[in-house]
Order: C-alpha cells, then sequence, then structure tokens
C-alpha cells in the first residue's frame, strides 16, 4: 500500500484545521499544556476540553465502527488529524488512554454490550480511564504481577493488590486491571482483563508519585477488595487480551507524536543560534543528525501505516524514538549553558522555581527509554521474535 494524502484528506485537514482554531480559543490557557512535564496544568480546564472535543465528534475517530458518537475517519484522515492536533499545540489529552487503548481492545475484545456501555461516554469525553498494568517486581515483566481477583458471594470479582507508575489515576473514573484470576497460576496463565470503576474510596487509595520535573502525572494505586464490574474477552484471557491492547498503542499517534518533536528541535535550534552554540561544530553536527533521524523516524512510521510487514516494527520504532528524545532533551540544556541549571524563584517564600520548556524536556526524557516497554524489553522482543535468536535463560 502506498501511504499518502488525496485531495479528500487535505480537504479534511482543512476541516480540522478551521475546527481547532475556533475552538481551542477559549482554552487559550491550556494551549500546548497538558503534555509530558506539565501534566499538573489545567487539570478541569482540559477534562472540559475533552468534551469540546466530543461535542464534535473528534474522539475515537480511529475506531472501526461508528453509532458511539464518533465521526469515522480513514487511516489517511487520522493521521491528519493527529498533525494538525500537533501543530495548533492543541491542549494535552486526559483522555488517550479510553480512546486509543481501551476503545480498541473493546471493539477487538468486548462484547456488544460493553461496547454499548463503555464507548458513548468515552466518545463524548466524559469518563476518563487509567491502566492498571506494572506493578513493583512486574513493570516490564509483566507476567509477573500479582494483583488478584476472588469472586464474592454475589459472583462478583473482588480485586486485591498493588499497581504503580498508573498514568492519570488520580484523575480517572475507571481502570483495566490485569488481575490473577485463578488461584495458584503462574506467568502467562490464569490472568484476566477486568473494568474496575474509580469511585470506590473504601477499596482504592490512589497516592500520587513525585517525578524529576517536580509534577506528579503518575500513581501507585492499591486495590483492596475493589469491585470489579465487567471481564473483557473471558475469563483467562487477560493476558491476550492484554497483548492486544499494547499493539493498539503504536499506530498513529507516533506521527502526531513526532510533529511535537519537530516543534522541540525547532526550539532547540533556536536556543543554539541564540546562545551562539551553533558555532561549535560538534553541536551543529548533533542538531543536524537529530534533525536527519526525525525525518528517518517519520519515514519509516508511514511505511508501516502503509501495510509494511515488519513484526518488529513497534519496538524499533519505540527503541528509536526513545533514545532520540533523550538525546533532544540533553542537547537542550547544553546549548544554553548554565543558564539552563537554573530558574525564577520567589526568594521572600522559597518556593520552588516553575521548570521552563526545555527544563521539562529534559528530566522527562530522562523516562523515555523506561516506560512504555524499556529499550531491553524491545531488543529482547526484535531479537527472538523477529530474528529468531535464541529465548533468554529464565532463572
Amino acid at each position: 500500500m502506498e501511504f499518502g494524502f488525496g485531495e479528500q484528506d487535505e480537504e479534511f485537514r482543512r476541516e480540522a484545521r478551521a475546527w481547532l482554531e475556533a475552538h481551542k480559543g477559549a482554552f487559550a490557557g491550556i494551549v500546548g499544556r497538558g503534555g509530558p512535564g506539565s501534566e499538573h496544568v489545567g487539570a478541569a480546564e482540559r477534562r472540559a476540553w475533552e468534551k469540546e472535543l466530543g461535542s464534535g465528534g473528534w474522539i475515537g475517530i480511529g475506531w472501526s465502527e461508528g453509532g458511539y458518537g464518533n465521526r469515522v475517519a480513514s487511516l489517511t484522515q487520522q493521521v491528519v488529524w493527529a498533525e494538525e492536533y500537533a501543530r495548533v499545540r492543541a491542549p494535552g489529552r486526559c483522555g488517550h488512554i479510553g480512546e486509543n487503548l481501551l476503545a480498541p481492545t473493546l471493539l477487538a475484545y468486548g462484547s456488544p454490550e460493553q461496547r454499548r456501555r463503555f464507548l458513548p461516554p468515552i466518545a463524548r469525553g466524559e469518563q476518563l480511564w487509567c491502566q492498571g498494568y506494572s506493578e513493583p517486581g512486574a513493570g516490564s515483566d509483566l507476567a509477573s504481577l500479582r494483583t488478584s481477583a476472588v469472586r464474592d458471594g454475589d459472583g462478583r470479582w473482588r480485586v486485591s493488590g498493588q499497581k504503580v507508575w498508573t498514568s492519570l489515576a488520580h484523575e480517572a473514573d475507571w481502570c483495566f486491571v490485569l488481575a490473577r484470576t485463578e488461584a495458584g497460576s503462574r506467568r502467562h496463565r490464569g490472568l484476566s482483563f477486568l473494568l474496575v470503576p474509580m469511585d470506590q474510596p473504601d477499596h482504592i487509595d490512589v497516592r500520587p508519585i513525585r517525578q524529576l520535573t517536580g509534577t506528579s502525572e503518575f500513581n501507585e494505586v492499591f486495590f483492596d477488595g475493589a469491585l470489579a464490574e465487567e471481564v473483557v474477552g473471558g475469563e483467562g484471557r487477560g493476558w491476550q487480551v492484554a497483548m492486544g491492547l499494547l499493539g493498539f498503542e503504536r499506530g498513529v499517534s507516533t506521527l502526531a507524536q513526532q510533529i511535537g518533536f519537530d516543534q522541540e528541535l525547532k526550539s532547540v535550534v533556536r536556543d543554539a543560534v541564540a546562545s551562539g552554540a551553533v558555532r561549535d561544530p560538534v553541536v551543529a553536527d548533533r542538531l543536524v543528525r537529530l534533525w536527519a533521524e526525525l525525518r528517518t523516524m517519520r519515514w519509516n512510521a508511514l511505511r508501516t501505516l502503509g501495510g509494511a510487514e515488519d513484526r518488529g516494527a513497534p519496538s524499533v520504532a519505540k527503541l528509536l524514538w526513545g533514545g532520540w528524545h533523550q538525546r533532544l532533551g540533553e542537547l537542550a540544556v547544553q546549548v544554553r549553558g548554565a543558564a539552563a541549571a537554573v530558574g525564577p524563584r520567589d526568594w521572600s517564600t522559597g518556593a520552588p522555581y516553575e521548570l521552563d520548556e526545555q527544563q521539562r524536556l529534559f528530566l522527562f526524557s530522562r523516562a523515555d527509554t523506561i516506560y512504555g516497554g524499556s529499550d531491553e524489553i524491545q531488543r529482547t522482543i526484535i531479537a527472538e521474535r523477529v530474528l529468531g535468536l535464541p529465548r533468554e535463560a529464565q532463572s
């Protein structure tokens, strides 16, 4: 398949751009904010923005089915929307986990009743979701998880255990939780994919985790007999459903991410010119390399979306952008010199300074090679599943 944009796509682009320009003005305080490192900004306003997107039918345009309050767009139009959203620096999304992870999973594995119940509120921007996967001791090695769920006297599932690095759990209405529902099971067996409402204060405790940026986008979550209302894909099939969900995680959104990367790179170039660092041939070489690597990542993403057969493409893409973004963050502070190490501070009160965009970029990007599957895990996937090398011995 040749991936390209036709006249209908460009017409869709004009429609998307006009809608975004017309509606973002009422949310000027959070334009370009709410992304990595500034997730604390305007939580209430960003939630209102989700409803604004929903009223326009812009949530869920990549779902394979309509009728849930969303408009349906072709693959190329989904790319157009993602690119325009990033170009106008629209507010950082707080509903992306429900839209881009849970919804495709329900379309692939959920029952018709589950789709009718959960998809319309997501499409309207009314319900926010978080992901209950990682645990202490079961991060990249997800099959080692110990969170369990047992039947109560009414035949309902009750979840107990701890999840960690749970993004947006402090704002979410629901959590999809991977839990062990078969006593004595090990590794991939005996797991189920459960849907848990977060409004259970007697059974769910959410504790924010302070990050290097000073913000708390992710949390640790403790479940103590929390009620799970639904099982997706059937009892004991949680691993298959969970892996299917991870396959939806890296798609069209990768191209939008690259638009944001391009904006960050341009900002670093401006700083390098302003500080005179660009006259250093080593710095100039690094800037050119980052520019060329970003273009290569875009072409690779378009090739993959165009239908190129490559089982290792998601892992390769993650390896490429994680390391690239870290190098950009390092260069962002280098070109500014000593000024990058300090910031404004209210000395009368001792209040900590507010990080600027380049400082947040440097600090937050330290996690890029860890979250979403560490570099070590991605290399193992490529080695075993693509190159056919022997599996690593399990201790």
